[in-house]
């Protein structure tokens, strides 16, 4: 089956996704890898763990631990070293009897017989009863001041949090200690192993494996001890092995044999159900390197719809079994784009944006993730605002578009790419359709209708686009008036009128209008008679829409659109009513040399978009427009258009210079309807205010310090504040610090207008379900 009914070709005057007039001899392969795996098996083995949103997924390892609190850390090894030198000074104390009494317990458990008058041993039997006594002690000490002094949490915070290395090294360097400790008998260990075996008894052979045993019984339990400390053996260490994505990652796609059933590249749900032979092709065709990501994707997708619909199964057979990895191709034949100038994930659906940056600004768990879009946050539309030069086409609109085009092979999304003549939105052959208005050579026309049949729908369409930034006039009188000539001129000829057509109507051009008269006097056609009259009567009252939608649609009717928006059916229409199928659209607007009306059709193309989108019958295609440049493309009506997209699986991407080219009712209610905003750098204070606001504010903990100086009472205590004073030249101070929550800007307009760097961007996200990402700085990919 070359298409499961999905992807079969039409024009897209009727709906239909144009075909090449003849099939590429091979399938395109990609200029680069999906990942830097070598093979398309470890590109699908590789882990993609739940994340946070806008979190690349692809090889993600969730990062571990909490933010490192420099004071903190600071005190927990202060504490740490005081605590071991208390520890050793006490320790001092009593090996060397300073601390009276402190051997009565010893004398109290063991025997009178083993000790002299004065408390001296009287054989070996008190000297290895002392030894004893002195290791509890110091065990008992050891254990109490670590305890006091957080020995182990000042190990994992200072030593093991800065990698695996570290953590090694530092419990080596412990082994170490306590290994010469007892070498050099400072702690009598090796003397209560030695020194009281009967060697004269053993023999040579016998006290060598003695002495061996005993080296071992002595020195086994540290080197165990810290080994499991320090991780060195298999499975060892403090902290249990990590389980699931992140150590599958670390552990590569070659750490074992996958099973059938859970190994993407062998297809285990095709062969689960029931369809064995496929599933052995299509594995083939993984092992053998002639799928690509694409392929592997737009298969997946063929598949479930075979699940939906069962009565697809045998087609999806023959299409893997005569076509193989070219099954259920795009009808545009394209196995992959010419080129790629992003990094995309097409299993997760990804986009690779850019790093958010390791600064404090950005929360402790997404420091140096990496940030990708997908369709789940871009179902909720995003704004983009950043002065010229400063990478939005480069940096975000074409790593989108050409992310969507790849799901569009792979019958997942339909795409419309909107910008000026010679934006680098990417190669013609990426594209199904180019519309390049005012360009003579253009292959494609533009609807200008949006393929709708109903005068009053097209009257409104076209009544945003033509008035919807005029201030003051009414869109709906606008409508009204458009659809008094639309209705009639449709049913007299069966069509509506072309540009020309409806300037002459608009303007009252005395032939136009009585021609029109006299064919639907003639027709039979009273209720549209009825219409024309009441724009008669309008015509030329105050307050009459009919001016300046004259003039608007004169904007259209110039010689260099001479041949364009023709309604005859005698070129070859691209309307927007082709949503339903997985296209790949740009459309070049004459920014250059007609500046006004590539704003008008920019207008006329997002009300078409969100009208079409939410018309669609089949909404399992993820539809997308991207605006390179929107301004003065906003209305109040397509505002509230681009907010209900996103529970219709569709969504924009709209990038302006600057919040100024939207009108300033319209602002408010923008921020208001996009779930994602974006900031790159440069930008003024004023549009910085307006994303802050968007943004709101956080509790966050505030610390304030004051210093007072301290006066002394006593005449010892006056004089060392008063040498102090002298040799550091500064008072004796006391700081009071107070600790209080307080809501402050997650970013301040300030900040936003200064402190982002070139290159970078703050980014907030929201998917379809209501989950949020905070404002991050990002280091975009470039």
């Amino acid at each position: 089956m070359d298409s499961d009914g999905t992807y079969d070709g039409r024009t897209t005057r009727e709906g239909r996704v144009p075909r090449p007039s003849t099939p590429p001899d091979h399938p395109p392969k990609p200029r680069h890898a999906p990942t830097p795996s070598p093979t398309l098996t470890d590109w699908l083995r590789a882990p993609r763990p739940q994340a946070e949103v806008g979190v690349w997924r692809l090889g993600h390892a969730p990062r571990g631990g909490e933010k490192a609190d420099v004071g903190a850390d600071r005190s927990l090894l202060s504490g740490a070293v005081i605590s071991f030198l208390a520890c050793v000074l006490l320790w001092s104390l009593l090996v060397n009897n300073y601390i009276p009494y402190s051997s009565v317990p010893l004398k109290l458990f063991t025997p009178r017989e083993w000790w002299q008058l004065g408390g001296a041993p009287t054989d070996h039997r008190g000297v290895a009863a002392e030894q004893v006594y002195s290791l509890a002690l110091t065990g008992a000490l050891v254990v109490w001041f670590s305890r006091l002094g957080s020995w182990g949490l000042a190990f994992e915070r200072l030593v093991a949090a800065r990698g695996s290395m570290a953590r090694a090294a530092g419990a080596g360097v412990g082994a170490l200690f306590v290994g010469m400790l007892i070498w050099t008998k400072t702690l009598p260990a090796d003397d209560l192993a030695f020194a009281h075996l009967p060697y004269h008894e053993l023999g040579q052979v016998g006290g060598l494996v003695a002495n061996l045993v005993l080296y071992a019984v002595l020195y086994l339990p540290v080197l165990w001890f810290f080994g499991r400390l320090g991780g060195w053996f298999r499975g060892g260490g403090p902290v249990r092995p990590e389980s699931g994505p992140a150590s599958q990652a670390a552990s590569g796609p070659a750490s074992g044999p996958a099973v059938p059933e859970d190994d993407p590249g062998e297809w285990g749900q095709v062969r689960g159900g029931g369809m064995g032979e496929v599933a052995d092709r299509l594995a083939a065709e993984v092992r053998g390197g002639g799928m690509n990501d694409v392929d592997y994707a737009r298969i997946r997708r063929a598949w479930e719809t075979v699940r939906v619909d069962p009565s697809r199964q045998r087609a999806f057979a023959d299409a893997v079994r005569d076509n193989g990895a070219g099954a259920c191709v795009h009808p545009s034949g394209a196995r992959d784009l010419p080129v790629r100038a992003a990094r995309h994930d097409l299993l997760a659906r990804q986009v690779l944006l850019g790093t958010v940056d390791d600064s404090a600004r950005n929360p402790y768990a997404r420091r140096g993730t990496r940030l990708a879009l997908d369709p789940a946050v871009l179902g909720t539309s995003l704004l983009a605002v950043g002065p010229s030069g400063t990478g939005k086409t480069r940096q975000l609109v074409r790593p989108v578009v050409e992310s969507l085009a790849l799901q569009a092979l792979a019958g997942q999304a339909a795409v419309i790419a909107v910008g000026a003549a010679g934006a680098q939105l990417g190669p013609d052959a990426a594209y199904d359709v180019v519309v390049r208005i005012g360009d003579p050579g253009s292959v494609y026309d533009l609807d200008l209708y949006g393929g709708t049949t109903d005068p009053d729908e097209a009257a409104t369409l076209l009544a945003d686009a033509f008035t919807g930034d005029v201030p003051g006039m009414d869109v709906r009188r606008a409508a009204t008036a458009l659809a008094q000539l639309l209705g009639p001129f449709r049913a007299v000829h069966g069509r509506f009128p072309a540009v020309p057509e409806l300037r002459e109507l608009l303007e009252r051009v005395p032939g136009a209008v009585e021609g029109l008269r006299a064919a639907l006097e003639g027709a039979g056609h009273p209720a549209m008679l009825r219409e024309l009259d009441a724009r008669d009567r309008q015509h030329g009252a105050p307050g009459d829409p009919g001016a300046v939608l004259a003039d608007r649609v004169a904007l259209l009717d110039r010689p260099a659109f001479a041949g364009f928006f023709d309604t005859t059916a005698q070129s070859r229409l691209f309307s927007l009513r082709s949503l339903e199928h997985p296209l790949r659209v740009r459309i070049d607007l004459p920014e250059r040399g007609h500046a006004d009306a590539s704003r008008m059709l920019a207008r006329l193309l997002l009300a078409q978009f969100t009208a079409s989108a939410s018309a669609r019958a089949d909404r399992s295609l993820f539809a997308f427009l991207a605006f390179d440049d929107a301004s003065r493309t906003l209305t109040a009506e397509t505002v509230r258009g681009v907010q209900r997209l996103r529970s219709v699986n569709a969504g924009v991407l709209l990038t302006l210079r600057t919040l100024d080219d939207v009108p300033e009712a319209l602002r408010t209610p923008l921020l208001g309807s996009v779930g994602c905003r974006m900031v790159f750098s440069g930008v003024t204070t004023w549009d910085g205010q307006r994303f802050a606001e968007a943004w709101g504010t956080e509790w966050v903990e505030a610390r304030d310090v004051t210093s007072r100086t301290v006066f002394a009472d006593q005449p010892l205590t006056r004089a060392i504040h008063a040498f102090r004073k002298l040799v550091t030249g500064k008072a004796v101070t006391t700081d009071a610090v107070t600790v209080r929550q307080v809501e402050r800007e997650r970013w301040s307009a300030s900040d936003l207008a200064n402190a982002v760097p070139p290159g970078h961007a703050v980014l907030s996200l929201t998917t379809v379900r209501g989950e949020r990402a905070a404002p991050l700085l990002v280091r975009l990919a470039g």
